[in-house]
């Protein structure tokens, strides 16, 4: 009688060894870092601020369901990640933002920012922002927190430097600007929040350093030589890195692992690149804050970051080639 032997080796599709995370757990943890923002900005601007959110994150989560139903592809939804799109979209609307701007926006943003490419992690764009900027250049009125807000008694520090100059702000304290007492993007200016939230996944990982550090040092470096330049003029660096988006540019929009560079020194320079471009935006543009057009416009140059030194897969090491070189 012949006995049969166990197989000696067992083919099986990768990952062969799990590392522990999931696409679910990394959208939760990043959830989880939007919390305290979340939390600042229904303290700070209301009931306005919920309705506008949960219209968002709802009306995103649909338009996921119908676009993967539509394509005959796999539900998704439980992975969080339309969820955390609508939640980022919400952000950069105003509180006083109607119905159908949140609808037509979080829509866009899924439709156009991600399903249409293909899903998660096809996007080349960060999709809040395509939503963002269609609801912007399409009804720039209505995006105006400025126009929208009148009875508000919170300042909107970038258009009145846009608008009436460096001596308008002066009176304007950097602790409540920390503190997110400022008009903007409802979740966007909570700044002690989503600065919270961004060491957060920098600790967990989720998010790596160059990207959010370049974005800081482009935007610190450039408003320093703009005000070098004429300091009666042009805001201090202090003042850029705390009014409007920047560190939630920094550390939520920038850092989308799909729309971003891969390497090091590509993320480095992704990040210097977008964070110059804010500043030059808010000189010579007609938007107060360049956070959103900065980074989407530095989207489109992440193919040709990811060509600078890249490192091949499987390659020789270096001593082997060297030692190949010299044989022959």
């Amino acid at each position: 009688m012949i006995q049969q032997l166990e197989p000696i080796l067992t083919v099986s599709p990768p990952p062969h060894v799990h590392c522990g995370r999931s696409i679910k757990g990394y959208m939760s943890e990043t959830l989880m870092a939007l919390l305290p923002a979340v939390v600042m900005a229904i303290y700070i601007f209301g009931i306005d601020a919920l309705r506008v959110m949960a219209l968002a994150c709802t009306v995103a989560v649909i338009t996921e369901t119908i676009c993967s139903k539509l394509m005959k592809r796999e539900q998704a939804i439980d992975d969080f990640s339309a969820l955390l799109t609508g939640l980022l979209f919400a952000f950069l609307l105003p509180a006083s933002s109607p119905w159908w701007l949140v609808t037509i926006g979080a829509a866009s943003a899924i439709f156009l920012g991600k399903m249409i490419f293909g899903g998660l992690g096809a996007n080349p764009l960060s999709s809040p922002l395509v939503g963002w900027a269609i609801c912007r250049i399409s009804w720039g009125g209505f995006m105006d927190t400025n126009a929208t807000m009148l009875t508000s008694s919170l300042a909107a520090p970038l258009q009145q430097l846009k608008y009436f100059g460096l001596q308008s702000i002066q009176s304007i304290q950097s602790s409540s600007l920390i503190l997110g007492e400022q008009l903007g993007g409802l979740g966007e200016v909570q700044i002690a929040a989503l600065l919270a939230g961004g060491v957060f996944l920098l600790i967990r990982r989720h998010i790596r350093w160059e990207i959010p550090t370049g974005f800081i040092a482009g935007i610190l470096v450039t408003a320093w030589i703009y005000q070098l330049i004429d300091p009666t003029t042009y805001a201090s660096p202090l003042f850029h890195l705390l009014a409007g988006g920047t560190l939630f540019g920094a550390f939520f929009l920038a850092t989308d692992p799909a729309s971003s560079p891969i390497g090091c020194i590509p993320s480095v320079l992704f990040g210097l690149t977008a964070g110059a471009m804010v500043i030059i935006i808010r000189v010579y543009g007609i938007y107060p804050d360049g956070v959103p057009f900065a980074i989407l416009l530095t989207n489109l140059f992440t193919p040709l970051f990811d060509r600078i030194r890249p490192k091949p897969f499987g390659g020789p090491h270096k001593l082997m080639q060297k030692g190949m070189e010299d044989a022959t």
